[in-house]
């Protein structure tokens, strides 16, 4: 009997579970066996933390949020923190036990379900290893270049959107301006679709750095119509002219600087636009709250879609590939290719363009005679 193992790593996303539950019906279909690594490589580091993923033990969790592996962002075995004797952490390349306890537990594929980040260890693995890996694309930003789309970014920009519909009341009844935070650390898609259907007035993305005086001047212009409150969303990576981005603590760093710790855009412009229009002004950072949730019917269905596009990548020993959604089919991309790069909002995609003919504000000061 063939044996798989799946894991989930990297942020949490609404629809892995619904990956999941289509890896192990897909496998049983074919009298295949499914283990599931607990957070990420843990499973493999310490086989105790496998678990025996049956029909019956995932009937109900297509539509929960989270993942019942549990999942992790520091769990990269070719760097891990190990603590030593003398109480002193050490990094070290522990993938020889992956890769020994892989092959001691008889699987013949790895699923590795997750972003850039851990499709890039599982290309190592395949790469470096020998290891037969098929990866799932997962991130709720939805900045993988290879997919046209990743489960959790409908569920997501869902939440998001909801949000602002709400926030449009209160603004209103106090002639306030809203500034609400969304993700997207280089990629601005949640802030794009949230905004645009949620009735934004300014969007600010990681695409387009942004001048206050452009912001302030949309909202000059909403009170000259009349409208005395205004809508701001904000992506947590978008920068200023000046090529910064704002992290915790309000403090500056150049953009490129991945370690660096995103949050804290939303007060600053708040901040900002507070000192310059001399509106009452109040931020809203959504955060996790994008992650969390039961995913919609537009993931779930994805989701499940692509957890069985992996075991037919599995049986066809098509390995150091990612599914991916192509148009309306499930095909394979070389895993190289897939974390080539990040996929960013065009400038001069429909959504930008539909955005600025509408009158929201995208942060930018247009040339003259430009709308």
């Amino acid at each position: 009997m063939k044996r798989i193992v799946i894991s989930t790593g990297g942020g949490d996303a609404p629809g892995l579970n619904a990956v999941i539950y289509a890896v192990v019906r897909a496998a049983e279909s074919r009298d295949w066996e499914v283990y599931g690594s607990k957070s990420g490589y843990r499973g493999l580091l310490d086989p105790d933390e496998l678990v025996r993923l049956t029909a019956e033990e995932v009937k109900d969790i297509t539509p929960t949020g989270g993942t019942i592996l549990g999942s992790t962002n520091k769990g990269n075995p070719f760097a891990m923190p190990v603590e030593n004797l003398a109480g002193e952490i050490q990094i070290r390349d522990v993938s020889d036990r992956v890769m020994k306890n892989f092959e001691r537990m008889g699987f013949f594929c790895h699923i590795a379900v997750g972003g850039d980040g851990s499709l890039e260890i599982a290309h190592r693995f395949a790469e470096k290893k020998g290891m037969p890996v098929i990866g799932v694309p997962k991130t709720i930003d939805n900045d993988l270049e290879a997919t046209q789309l990743t489960f959790g970014f409908d569920t997501a920009v869902s939440t998001a959107t909801e949000a602002l519909d709400k926030l449009h009341s209160t603004a209103k009844s106090h002639d306030r301006v809203m500034v609400v935070e969304v993700m997207g650390r280089e990629a601005g898609w949640i802030a794009l679709n949230s905004g645009i259907s949620g009735g934004a007035d300014i969007i600010l993305l990681p695409e387009i750095p942004f001048e206050i005086k452009g912001i302030c001047d949309k909202i000059a212009e909403n009170e000259l119509h009349g409208k005395h409150y205004a809508i701001v969303v904000v992506a947590e990576g978008a920068k200023g002219k000046d090529n910064t981005v704002i992290c915790k603590g309000n403090d500056k760093k150049e953009v490129g600087r991945h370690e660096v710790l995103l949050g804290g855009i939303g007060e600053w412009v708040a901040d900002k636009i507070r000192t310059c229009a001399g509106k009452d002004t109040r931020s809203l950072v959504l955060g996790h709250l994008q992650r969390g949730g039961s995913p919609t019917t537009f993931d779930r269905l994805l989701a499940l879609r692509f957890g069985a596009a992996a075991v037919r990548l599995a049986e066809e020993g098509t390995f150091d590939h990612m599914v991916a959604l192509e148009g309306t089919s499930m095909t394979a991309v070389p895993l190289a290719r897939a974390i080539e790069k990040r996929k960013q909002v065009p400038l001069d995609c429909d959504k930008m363009k539909t955005a600025r003919e509408i009158g929201i504000c995208l942060g930018d000061i247009p040339e003259s005679g430009e709308k």
